[in-house]
């Protein structure tokens, strides 16, 4: 993995000539975890969908559009490229490696716009191939807003889902012992936050996610709440790590390199 902490008087132009496969895997990496979202959630909640009209548990089919979303974000963890890059995949979660100083402002900067980007096209993308029954609802552009408990739950909700798996991740990836299994850790929290979190916010627990959905779809209902409570979660749960965990550890007792979604760059 390339160490992506580097002077900050590095240019923009500087940093695409070094890391230009980087910021292009990240915006794949968000691409294909979208596509992916939006295909099983197509299938299982369109009402003419096969699947939709086979299973009529709603619990079941969140539980099994978690399993999908889960397990493309644990294979995008570890395969070659998600490792390359830490698979950040979030631009909160850049900004919390950010505070931590584990990645340069400028490298920060082309990561997060090339998630939004990322993220975007994979949503055109599924609008184009699955058409109307991708568009209408209730799979609408696969779009995150308020549930029914309206937005003060919605942003408690993605406030602590972020937090957690933040600081789970940091924890996890900081022991030795246990740091190969932080993308598996992710993947997990991601299936369970679908199937629990989700009616509450729609789970989006990405800045980038919900804008990649929001637009094509040209809904903005809490939007603030998407781009604000997993920003400030993550980095409270970064900065709840620093504090914890003292620096001689961090620096000495944790793995060169992590296959985590968080990219942990050593």
């Amino acid at each position: 993995m390339i160490s992506l902490n580097e002077p900050t008087r590095f240019s923009v132009s500087r940093a695409l000539a070094l890391h230009w496969p980087e910021f292009l895997i990240e915006a794949f990496a968000l691409g294909t975890f979208m596509v992916s979202a939006s295909v099983v959630t197509t299938a299982l909640e369109y009402p003419g969908a096969f699947l939709r009209q086979a299973i009529g548990n709603g619990a079941l089919r969140l539980g099994l559009i978690g399993i999908g979303m889960g397990g493309t974000a644990v294979a995008l963890m570890y395969s070659p490229w998600g490792q390359r890059s830490g698979a950040h995949m979030n631009p909160a979660v850049t900004l919390a490696f950010l505070s931590l100083k584990r990645i340069a402002p400028v490298n920060a900067l082309l990561y997060i716009l090339a998630q939004f980007v990322g993220g975007y096209v994979g949503v055109l993308l599924c609008e184009l191939v699955l058409g109307t029954p991708f568009r209408a609802p209730p799979v609408e552009y696969i779009v995150t807003v308020p549930g029914p408990p309206g937005a003060a739950i919605a942003f408690g909700a993605e406030f602590a889902i972020a937090f957690i798996m933040m600081f789970a991740i940091l924890m996890i990836s900081n022991d030795a012992r246990w740091s190969r299994y932080a993308g598996v850790a992710a993947g997990v929290l991601i299936s369970g936050y679908v199937l629990c979190e989700s009616p509450l916010s729609g789970f989006s627990m990405n800045p980038a996610r919900t804008f990649a959905s929001a637009l094509p779809a040209h809904v903005w209902r809490g939007l603030w709440i998407y781009f604000s409570a997993p920003v400030i979660a993550m980095w409270l749960a970064a900065r709840a790590f620093n504090a914890l965990v003292p620096e001689f550890e961090r620096l000495h007792h944790s793995p060169k390199i992590v296959p985590t979604a968080l990219g942990v760059q050593r």
